[in-house]
């Protein structure tokens, strides 16, 4: 029997043989801390200190400011030093608590006490990951307080940590499943006691034998949760594949995975869980891979939120003496080039990858050759080629009509086009502004019903 995988894809060089046999090892905070009020997906989060005053590592910083959205807290104590907009990796500007490190690490009340899961309701493990401010540590940073409270929790039949780590190069995951695979487990048991029809689905690439071989053995006396081996094929992680190749069920743009009777989260998000719910520790930090060919010493690194990504590269050695063509942050498909290091590690940094080379500028784009390649490699079955026909033409109508939104910008198409067209930009952009006029739409649509309201009241009114 063949493996778990999904029809189309690709297979990018992996990369992975930098840093996937390097142990996890510890940075320390510099004197500067920069915490964003948005790392996730929603509503920034509401700052609730002010400049001067003293806080703790892990207490509450930014308090969340809507149902889709999530708190910040500390990584350090120390005093608060100014909140301002500072710019993020994304090239955006955002509102951001910046905290003096004292050094200290002066913690809350409690914080890494020991805590029994079990005795604790399901509203009360949902609000603990509420107030641990954990998100999605994958990329997408979706509130997983949101995630775990779906409309019908009885409908939940699938629990599945994500360990596919399908991006190349990065190996932070795989890195956690060996050195952490116990609380691994717990975690996924944890979020287990919230849905009492699940079963638990750990699915994991098979270019990581050792950690299949780990996770299996320590739940192999466990009926309630399984190690699934996938083939190992970029976008094998990506939410709507894990969720095909795990359950057969297929996911699309409108429909969130609980409306398939599916919850999933990464390795790191899963581990975050367990660190709030047992050890009473608030979502601070995360692990980082650092590497590429033009890293000085490719490695995994812990690494606190708000630190920047220049004080976290010249902790790990920096650069090769030759310097970097490119540095990403993020995976070489999906991650956005940098071009400044002075910007804060937030819930999402996954990586700081540095390349020799720019395969961007490296390939100038020519015309289509029609040779349908993107199309044949699509995990959505979507055809790029007359999508980016009606993005060059600024026919939104039409990216819609071939459904254009259900791209997700996973850069498959690009990766294969031997002609270099850069098709996942073309998407990103129609995308944004399909979802901009809708907005707009819908904003109208708003007025216009507030309008017509408050002119039908006013002529109630005169009748009266």
């Amino acid at each position: 029997m063949g493996l778990s995988t999904f029809r189309g894809g690709a297979h990018p060089y992996e990369g992975k043989a930098l840093s996937e046999n390097k142990p996890i090892k510890t940075l320390e905070a510099g004197d500067e801390l920069v915490f964003p009020m948005s790392q996730h997906i929603g509503a920034p989060a509401t700052p609730v200190v002010n400049v001067g005053d003293e806080v703790k590592m892990g207490q509450r910083i930014g308090e969340a400011s809507g149902f889709i959205s999530a708190n910040i807290v500390s990584s350090v104590s120390g005093k608060v030093k100014a909140i301002e907009p500072r710019t993020l990796s994304s090239g955006a500007k955002a509102t951001c608590v910046v905290i003096e490190n004292d050094k200290n690490y002066t913690p809350i009340d409690g914080l890494g006490t020991e805590r029994d899961y079990k005795s604790l309701s399901k509203d009360e493990i949902r609000q603990i990951i509420k107030d641990a401010g954990i998100v999605g540590m994958g990329g997408a940073g979706f509130p997983t307080n949101v995630k775990v409270t779906p409309k019908n929790e009885d409908a939940i039949d699938h629990v599945i940590i994500n360990g596919a780590e399908c991006e190349p190069y990065l190996t932070s995951d795989y890195r956690l499943m060996l050195e952490r695979p116990e609380e691994l487990i717990e975690g996924l048991r944890v979020v287990l006691s919230i849905f009492k029809n699940a079963k638990g689905v750990i699915a994991i690439e098979d270019n990581k034998p050792e950690a299949i071989e780990k996770l299996t053995y320590l739940t192999e006396s466990d009926p309630n949760i399984t190690v699934k081996r996938l083939k190992t094929k970029y976008p094998q992680g990506a939410e709507r594949q894990i969720i095909y190749v795990t359950t057969g069920r297929r996911l699309h743009a409108k429909l969130l995975p609980a409306d398939v009777g599916c919850i999933v989260d990464n390795v790191q998000t899963m581990l975050a869980i367990y660190d709030a719910v047992v050890k009473q520790t608030p979502s601070m930090t995360r692990v980082m891979t650092l590497t590429g060919e033009a890293m000085a010493d490719p490695q995994n690194y812990l690494v606190r939120f708000g630190m920047s990504h220049a004080e976290v590269l010249d902790a790990a050695g920096g650069l090769k003496p030759e310097g970097a063509a490119k540095l990403i942050s993020g995976g070489p498909m999906m991650g956005m080039a940098m071009y400044t290091l002075d910007t804060p590690i937030t819930k999402t940094s996954s990586s700081i990858l540095a390349f020799s080379e720019d395969e961007v500028l490296k390939n100038e784009p020519t015309n289509c050759i029609r040779c349908g390649r993107c199309a044949s490699v699509c995990p959505c079955h979507l055809v790029p080629q007359m999508m980016a026909q009606a993005g060059e033409r600024n026919d939104l109508e039409a990216f819609e009509a071939l459904n254009g939104m259900e791209c997700y910008e996973c850069g498959t198409c690009t990766f294969v086009c031997p002609a270099k067209r850069r098709l996942t930009q073309t998407f990103k952009q129609c995308r944004q502004a399909v979802m901009a006029k809708n907005r707009k739409a819908q904003a109208e649509a708003a007025a216009k019903k507030k309008a017509e309201e408050e002119a039908a009241a006013n002529k109630g009114k005169e009748d009266a």
